[in-house]
């Protein structure tokens, strides 16, 4: 379903868009792509004066804090330069935005989000980021679940993996949401929130 309406109290999360993350090969869309995206998205949210939520995932250098359990492929153990844990510099740098450290796929489990935007009368998220079958969809689902409007900005996403993007965006969004590019989301910010 095309994004049919913004409610008085969105905000705009963007997932994982942090300097390791975003130098990874993207699909379908370039990672400069979904950062320029998702920055200018950013900039109307909050010349409305709605939240901007910047979330990373980071583990600490023993992956004390990572998520355990046996899994096929895993990230567990591996080594990451310095600084891939920062958010990117396009949307960095606005002291406003609300600041949210994962350690799972989902933007709400083990983390203080869902206190942030309820106290804030938040009922509806604007979904960016990296990856769409993965933080983004485990974002999105919770996200449901805890009883927000989701509104996916489908060319604010890419993955490293084209069939799963694709997957998410035709299969599972659907079901969570609506979906719009973010020209559409934009020029409906601007006729709902003048």
């Amino acid at each position: 379903m095309t994004v049919s309406t913004l409610d008085p109290r969105t905000a705009l999360v963007a997932v994982d868009l942090q300097n390791g993350i975003v130098s990874m090969p993207l699909t379908p869309h370039a990672a400069p792509d979904v950062v320029a995206r998702t920055a200018g998205l950013a900039d109307a949210f909050r010349a409305r004066d709605l939240p901007v939520v910047l979330v990373r995932v980071s583990f600490a250098a023993d992956w004390a804090d990572a998520v355990p359990g046996r899994t096929e492929r895993r990230a567990r153990g591996l080594a990451f330069p310095e600084g891939w844990d920062v958010t990117v510099d396009e949307l960095s740098g606005h002291p406003g935005d609300i600041r949210v450290t994962k350690h799972n796929w989902s933007a709400f489990h083990g983390t203080d989000l869902d206190v942030q935007l309820r106290r804030r009368g938040i009922t509806q998220i604007v979904l960016t980021g990296v990856a769409t079958s993965i933080g983004v969809e485990s974002t999105a689902r919770d996200a449901y679940a805890h009883g927000y409007h989701v509104t996916l900005a489908t060319d604010a996403m890419s993955d490293s993996d084209a069939e799963a993007h694709r997957g998410s965006v035709e299969r599972i969004f659907p079901r969570l949401g609506e979906s719009g590019t973010t020209e559409e989301i934009l020029d409906l910010l601007a006729k709902t929130h003048a």
